[in-house]
């Protein structure tokens, strides 16, 4: 079968749920995947065949992509930070904002010469962490998950991507009840964390393919107490953080101020909140005193 004609089907198929710059992103890194296909191939080739095999791989794609499974799960892959992560369902999919939150991070430590400690709380498939060990070659790292099966996928990118973070399994709520606390009962330079902070009042603005497919866990939190993990990670880090220790946050975008107050009532100083690319309030830094 002709792949152009291929590429019709997925937009007559899919246009309609995703619109046709979305269904063109996921044709072209579907034949990159699996048939490593660039993406002008057709321009090159508009002729080109592909066999009755991959015609099954790519179709089977289609049907997953018409039920709304993300294309991240299909690949199996997430690209982050320059680097390629392996996600499935037992961890968030990396997003563009949280790099920003890494590239901040960056940004304020680059001239910084002697060693770093840097603990990210909640961390899911490993990309900040990871990334930042990736990037730092003067810091040790740390990150921690109340989820083992998160934990295998966090464990499994730091081997393939050759970093060197470890990992405990640990829950942000009850830290100081914790067995991982006794290795975790140190000073840090840099706390981060990017926990579940959509409260269940805000499911009607996400797409399905992140309520049917990215856990809950996550994600999401109780409308009456939407900041209860932020609570604990800056009551964390007023203990944990060394003298002008610096606290990252990806926040909730409705509660900036509200994560800002947090901040100041446990004694954080020079507190400052950015906004993402979108324009949305989504990062807040504090400072040890």
């Amino acid at each position: 079968m002709l792949l152009k004609e291929i590429k019709n089907i997925f937009h007559l198929e899919l246009d309609a749920i995703y619109g046709k710059e979305e269904v063109d992103s996921f044709f072209y890194l579907l034949i990159e995947h699996y048939f490593d296909l660039e993406r002008f191939v057709l321009a090159m080739q508009p002729e080109l065949i592909i066999d009755k095999e991959q015609e099954t791989v790519i179709f089977q794609a289609l049907s997953e992509l018409k039920l709304e499974k993300p294309i991240q799960h299909i690949i199996g892959t997430s690209y982050f930070m320059d680097l390629d992560f392996k996600v499935n369902e037992h961890v968030l999919i990396p997003r563009p904002e949280t790099e920003e939150l890494v590239r901040w991070i960056l940004d304020d430590v680059k001239d910084v010469r002697q060693s770093l400690t840097i603990l990210d709380m909640g961390t899911g498939s490993g990309c900040i962490p990871i990334s930042l060990d990736k990037n730092l070659t003067n810091a040790k790292v740390f990150g921690l998950d109340i989820s083992s099966d998160a934990l295998k996928v966090a464990d499994e990118n730091n081997r393939l991507i050759g970093a060197n973070v470890k990992f405990f399994n640990a829950d942000i709520l009850s830290l100081d009840k914790e067995t991982a606390t006794k290795e975790l009962d140190q000073k840090f330079d840099i706390i981060i964390s990017n926990p579940p902070y959509v409260r269940e009042l805000e499911k009607e603005e996400m797409q399905n393919n992140v309520i049917d497919h990215e856990p809950g866990l996550a994600l999401f939190v109780p409308d009456e107490d939407p900041l209860k993990f932020y609570s604990a990670v800056v009551n964390f880090a007023a203990d944990h953080l060394n003298e002008d220790g610096c606290l990252f946050l990806e926040i909730n975008q409705y509660l900036g101020k509200e994560t800002m107050i947090l901040l100041e009532e446990s004694n954080f100083k020079t507190i400052e909140l950015r906004k993402d690319m979108f324009g949305n309030d989504r990062m807040i830094k504090g400072i040890r005193k």
